[in-house]
Protein backbone atom coordinates (compact mmCIF):
# COMPACT_ATOMS: atom_id res chain seq x y z
CA UNK A 1 0.00 0.00 0.00
CA UNK A 2 1.12 3.78 -0.99
CA UNK A 3 1.13 6.18 1.69
CA UNK A 4 -0.76 9.11 0.67
CA UNK A 5 1.02 12.17 1.31
CA UNK A 6 -0.45 15.13 3.03
CA UNK A 7 -0.80 18.44 0.94
CA UNK A 8 1.89 20.36 0.76
CA UNK A 9 1.02 23.97 2.38
CA UNK A 10 0.74 26.88 0.49
CA UNK A 11 3.43 29.68 1.54
CA UNK A 12 1.70 33.10 2.46
CA UNK A 13 1.04 35.40 -0.15
CA UNK A 14 3.13 38.21 -0.02
CA UNK A 15 0.11 40.77 0.15
CA UNK A 16 -0.55 38.83 3.61
CA UNK A 17 2.60 39.67 4.69
CA UNK A 18 2.66 42.50 7.37
CA UNK A 19 5.38 44.57 7.94
CA UNK A 20 6.57 44.87 11.38
CA UNK A 21 5.83 48.59 12.93
CA UNK A 22 8.99 50.28 13.60
CA UNK A 23 9.81 50.25 17.33
CA UNK A 24 8.27 53.33 19.06
CA UNK A 25 11.55 55.56 20.82
CA UNK A 26 10.54 55.66 24.21
CA UNK A 27 11.00 59.08 25.73
CA UNK A 28 13.62 59.39 28.40
CA UNK A 29 12.00 60.79 31.57
CA UNK A 30 14.51 63.25 33.41
CA UNK A 31 15.45 61.71 36.57
CA UNK A 32 13.91 62.29 39.61
CA UNK A 33 15.35 65.33 41.89
CA UNK A 34 16.67 64.61 45.38
CA UNK A 35 15.28 65.65 48.23
CA UNK A 36 16.29 69.23 49.39
CA UNK A 37 17.42 68.70 53.02
CA UNK A 38 14.25 71.34 53.81
CA UNK A 39 11.43 68.94 52.67
CA UNK A 40 9.70 66.44 53.96
CA UNK A 41 10.10 63.55 52.57
CA UNK A 42 7.24 62.09 52.56
CA UNK A 43 5.53 65.53 50.96
CA UNK A 44 8.33 65.46 48.72
CA UNK A 45 7.96 61.58 47.17
CA UNK A 46 4.38 62.73 47.17
CA UNK A 47 4.94 65.70 44.76
CA UNK A 48 7.28 63.47 42.89
CA UNK A 49 4.16 60.67 42.37
CA UNK A 50 1.51 63.24 41.55
CA UNK A 51 3.85 64.59 38.93
CA UNK A 52 4.41 61.16 37.11
CA UNK A 53 1.49 59.99 37.07
CA UNK A 54 -0.82 63.30 36.67
CA UNK A 55 -3.09 62.25 39.11
CA UNK A 56 -4.50 64.10 42.38
CA UNK A 57 -2.28 65.28 45.77
CA UNK A 58 -4.75 63.13 47.44
CA UNK A 59 -4.60 59.83 45.46
CA UNK A 60 -0.58 60.34 45.46
CA UNK A 61 -0.87 60.86 49.06
CA UNK A 62 -3.55 57.68 49.21
CA UNK A 63 -1.15 55.53 46.70
CA UNK A 64 1.32 56.21 48.67
CA UNK A 65 0.21 55.18 52.00
CA UNK A 66 -1.32 51.46 50.68
CA UNK A 67 2.20 51.10 49.21
CA UNK A 68 4.11 51.76 52.66
CA UNK A 69 1.46 49.81 54.31
CA UNK A 70 1.50 46.47 52.09
CA UNK A 71 5.32 46.72 52.70
CA UNK A 72 4.78 47.01 56.39
CA UNK A 73 2.05 44.17 56.14
CA UNK A 74 4.02 41.36 53.87
CA UNK A 75 7.37 42.20 56.08
CA UNK A 76 5.01 40.97 59.27
CA UNK A 77 3.78 38.05 57.69
CA UNK A 78 6.04 37.52 55.02
CA UNK A 79 9.80 38.57 56.96
CA UNK A 80 10.89 39.53 53.43
CA UNK A 81 10.25 42.23 50.75
CA UNK A 82 12.36 42.48 47.63
CA UNK A 83 12.13 44.63 45.12
CA UNK A 84 14.70 43.94 42.41
CA UNK A 85 17.45 46.57 41.45
CA UNK A 86 16.72 48.70 44.64
CA UNK A 87 16.91 46.74 47.14
CA UNK A 88 15.42 43.79 50.05
CA UNK A 89 14.18 44.34 53.69
CA UNK A 90 13.95 42.16 55.79
CA UNK A 91 13.05 41.17 59.17
CA UNK A 92 16.21 40.42 62.04
CA UNK A 93 15.33 38.94 65.29
CA UNK A 94 17.54 40.32 68.38
CA UNK A 95 17.80 38.16 71.51
CA UNK A 96 17.30 39.27 74.83
CA UNK A 97 20.55 40.53 77.00
CA UNK A 98 21.83 42.22 79.51
CA UNK A 99 22.54 45.93 79.71
CA UNK A 100 23.86 48.81 81.85
CA UNK A 101 22.12 51.88 82.31
CA UNK A 102 24.45 54.49 81.57
CA UNK A 103 23.53 56.89 83.85
CA UNK A 104 23.03 55.02 87.17
CA UNK A 105 25.61 52.02 85.79
CA UNK A 106 23.00 49.38 87.46
CA UNK A 107 22.37 46.37 85.07
CA UNK A 108 19.30 46.17 83.22
CA UNK A 109 17.45 43.30 81.39
CA UNK A 110 16.79 44.24 77.68
CA UNK A 111 14.03 42.26 75.62
CA UNK A 112 14.21 40.15 72.53
CA UNK A 113 13.08 42.62 69.78
CA UNK A 114 12.54 42.34 65.78
CA UNK A 115 14.08 44.95 63.65
CA UNK A 116 13.97 45.83 59.82
CA UNK A 117 17.60 45.54 57.74
CA UNK A 118 17.88 47.12 53.91
CA UNK A 119 20.33 45.37 52.08
CA UNK A 120 20.78 47.55 48.70
CA UNK A 121 20.33 46.31 45.57
CA UNK A 122 23.36 46.05 42.53
CA UNK A 123 21.84 48.46 40.76
CA UNK A 124 21.41 51.18 43.53
CA UNK A 125 24.82 50.47 44.97
CA UNK A 126 26.30 51.29 41.51
CA UNK A 127 23.87 54.39 41.21
CA UNK A 128 25.67 55.74 44.31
Amino acid sequence: MAKKSAPKKSAPKKSAIKKAAPAKVASKKPAPKATPSDLNDRAHLVAVLQAATGCTATAARDALSDVLGTISASLKKNGKVQFVGFGTFTVTKRAARAGINPKTGEKIKIKASKSVRFKPGAALKGSL
